[in-house]
């Protein structure tokens, strides 16, 4: 019972983020791995930065580096070199249990297959990690259903994830994402199952909850369209990362 209470203290007493507010810092990060007697310079001195009401975009071909990226930003990979900052704390020095904690607290995953749990309702799916910290029922009930609102699926709450289409199992798994209240969205090529048209939803709608959620958001993904839609977009290319021009009306 005490660890539930800490969590759901955190969570009620997480001081709202500031507009603009810088959450991901990455400072000359390298990553290298071994390959027989050779080594493989997966990335080669990154530097970015991503604030609250942000999406950006990492786009590269396949072992050009991004997912690489997105892992050691979400702390699921060390760098061999360099540093990652998320709201102000060097993650790479963190221990284990620590990072853990950060990544349940501060981020929150979106994958290209959803991963939503099929006996679940699309209200359940996004109540779960509440549960998992420990709020009360009525108030995760409260904030899965504003959440699920949000993107458009006010409707279709009952609805397990066989019952949805593949856009809408992606909703769910953004707002499931978003239940916890992170500073951070990761999303790793979350179109890459859908169409085109329903891709270019999916985009918009991280980009909508950027700006209103007043989140941060990195999205990996192959798809061209990013470029129009997020804030900022970057090319990995051989390890090394290039700022592509912005989409031309930012709001």
């Amino acid at each position: 019972m005490r660890l539930k209470r800490q969590s759901e203290t955190r969570i009620r007493t997480e001081e709202p983020l500031a507009p603009g507010q810088e959450i991901v810092r990455v400072v000359d990060v390298k990553r290298v791995y071994p390959l027989g007697h050779e080594e493989v310079m997966a990335l080669k001195g990154i530097n970015l930065s991503v604030s609250t009401g942000q999406m950006v975009g990492l786009m590269g071909r396949s072992g050009s580096g991004k997912t690489t990226l997105l892992n050691i930003i979400g702390g699921l990979d060390k760098p061999t070199a360099g540093k990652v900052f998320i709201k102000g704390k060097d993650i790479t020095q963190l221990p284990d249990a620590e990072l853990t904690a950060l990544r349940r607290d501060l981020i929150g995953y979106v994958f290209q297959s959803f991963a939503l749990i099929p006996v679940l309702s699309a209200l359940e799916n996004v109540e779960l990690p509440m549960h998992i910290a420990g709020l009360p029922r009525s108030e995760r009930h409260r904030r899965a259903t504003e959440l699920l609102q949000l993107v458009g699926l006010s409707k279709r709450m009952n609805h397990r994830p066989f019952e949805l289409s593949g856009g809408e199992q992606q909703r769910v798994a953004i707002a499931r994402a978003l239940s916890n209240r992170p500073a951070l969205i990761l999303a790793d090529e979350p179109t890459g199952e859908l169409d085109s048209t329903t891709g270019l939803q999916i985009m918009s709608l991280f980009r909508y909850i950027a700006t209103t959620e007043n989140v941060a958001v990195i999205v990996v993904t192959h798809d061209p369209t990013i470029t129009q839609i997020a804030h900022l977009t970057y090319e990995i290319s051989d390890g090394v990362v290039n700022q592509l021009p912005a989409p031309t009306a930012v709001s």
